[in-house]
């Protein structure tokens, strides 16, 4: 049987393969941009897991911070939704 770390590893790891899916795949932005910060933030726990706490510091400020905050001021900015344009 996997001792709690392998489990804890394994659950961070098929979240942020689960959130960086559902990121690419949806078709609202907002909820895009949440969970791709989701996403973000698991990995960035999976590096802490993993002994690297500067690259989950950095994937923290980086990834979860900066992008998403930024995607998300564009896209209030912008509108915040898409229209439907016709061909």
């Amino acid at each position: 049987m996997p001792g709690p770390d392998f489990v804890i590893v394994l659950a961070a790891g098929i979240a942020t393969i689960v959130m960086a899916l559902v990121a690419v795949v949806q078709e609202n932005l907002i909820r895009a941009v949440i969970a791709f910060a989701i996403s973000s933030v698991s990995l960035a726990l999976l590096f802490f897991l993993l002994a690297s706490p500067y690259a989950a510091v950095l994937e923290l400020v980086v990834g979860a911070g900066l992008v998403a905050v930024l995607f998300l001021v564009a896209l209030i900015l912008a509108g915040g939704e898409e229209v439907d344009v016709r061909a």
